[in-house]
C-alpha cells in the first residue's frame, strides 16, 4: 500500500449516499491540502473537491456542488468525501490526492504529488 488508501466505495442506487475515506500515512499530513478526483472509463480525471490543510476552506467542482462535502480529521490522518443524491453520472473511480506544493485549494491533477489507488463508486439507475 502507498501513502494514501481510499475506502468506502461500492454500489448504490440513484438518490443514495456514500462516504469515502482516505487515510494518509506520514506525520505531516495536517500541513497539506487534500483533494478528491474521479475518473470514469474513457474520460479524463475530473476534479471533485479540495480542502485546505486546516479544513477551513473548501472548493468543489461543478458536479459536486450542493451534493458532496469534503472534510478532514487531522488527528486521524483522514479526509472524507460525503456524497449525497448520487446519480449514474457519478459512477467512476474516486481518488484522493495530497498537494505538498502549498497551492491554495488546488483543482488540477498536476497540482498533486501523491495519489491513492482509487475506490470504485457505481450508481445504478
Amino acid at each position: 500500500q502507498g501513502p494514501l488508501v481510499e475506502s468506502g466505495g461500492g454500489l448504490v442506487q440513484a438518490g443514495g449516499s456514500l462516504t469515502l475515506s482516505c487515510v494518509i500515512s506520514g506525520p505531516t499530513f495536517s500541513t497539506y491540502a487534500m483533494g478528491w478526483f474521479r475518473q470514469a472509463p474513457g474520460k479524463e480525471r475530473e476534479f471533485v473537491a479540495t480542502i485546505s490543510w486546516s479544513g477551513g476552506m473548501t472548493d468543489y467542482g461543478d458536479s459536486a456542488k450542493g451534493r458532496f462535502t469534503i472534510s478532514r480529521n487531522n488527528a486521524k490522518n483522514t479526509v472524507f468525501l460525503q456524497m449525497n443524491s448520487l446519480n449514474p453520472e457519478d459512477t467512476a473511480t474516486y481518488y484522493c490526492a495530497i498537494d505538498t506544493n502549498w497551492i491554495d485549494l488546488p483543482r488540477y491533477p498536476d497540482d498533486y504529488d501523491y495519489w491513492g489507488q482509487g475506490t470504485q463508486v457505481t450508481v445504478s439507475s
